[in-house]
């Protein structure tokens, strides 16, 4: 369980209105499904849990999907509810929080904003900037997409039990203007990079750009660390 003025914080963050296309991952209890609802004529979560599915099935102002959040199609969701942005909210499972970002990261064009409690360590990775040991694949992917913003740190004692991480919540809203490329070439320069973090890049990124005949100006003797988003960006859009 969730300390209540916690859930509170978090829901007037997320400042929930009627007419809204909003999704929850992981309701489980409904810790913050029910206060979410008070603003919500309509919610939709997604439960991967049969027994809690059913519970929250018995509730006329939600519809449940009965299924793993990395299956969901939320661009078939998005269609359902009408074709109005998405506004993606939930306590993410710590051990399977970073897929799901980037699972939905396929679907950013049909967000308009994501509310997450996450693991600390893992909003800190996201907010990293360059030079810094958090700074890494996650960091590029989200921060060329997103804005995001650290909005509430949730010490252990707000939980029952206490967990053994600290974690906080995020706002995540997809940039209005973002750099056109190859996400899926991108995806992959980015992930090579940081493949072996402790590497200069002549040793990863180098051939892996010599591969697609690149010859342009790009210092290869710095580690994926101190590249930064910007870099990257300017990098694959070179390969087009």
């Amino acid at each position: 369980m969730v300390d209540a003025g916690v859930i509170d914080q978090i829901v007037m963050a997320i400042n929930p209105q009627l007419g809204q296309s909003m999704v929850e991952i992981g309701p489980g209890q409904s810790a913050i499904t029910r206060p979410l609802l008070k603003g919500l004529d309509r919610l939709c979560v997604v439960e991967l849990d049969r027994d809690l599915a059913h519970t929250l099935k018995a509730n006329p102002k939600l519809r449940v999907i009965q299924a793993d959040v990395l299956t969901v199609d939320f661009g078939q969701l998005y269609a359902d509810l009408g074709s109005k942005a998405l506004r993606v909210v939930g306590n993410l499972p710590y051990n399977i929080s970073t897929p799901i970002l980037f699972h939905l990261l396929k679907f950013v064009a049909m967000i308009e904003d994501q509310h997450f409690m996450l693991q600390k360590e893992v909003i800190d990775r996201m907010l990293a900037m360059p030079n810094t040991s958090d700074y890494g694949r996650l960091s590029v992917m989200l921060q060329w997409r997103y804005d995001m913003t650290r909005v509430l740190d949730v010490g252990m004692e707000a939980f029952d039990p206490p967990p053994r991480v600290l974690s906080a919540v995020v706002k995540m809203v997809p940039k209005k203007e973002p750099v056109s490329l190859d996400v899926s070439q991108f995806s992959e320069m980015v992930q090579v990079a940081f493949s072996q973090r402790r590497k200069i890049l002549r040793h990863t990124l180098e051939p892996w750009l010599a591969q697609r005949n690149f010859n342009g100006d790009f210092d290869f003797k710095r580690r994926a660390q101190e590249v930064s988003v910007q870099e990257f960006m300017a990098l694959v859009q070179e390969l087009e």
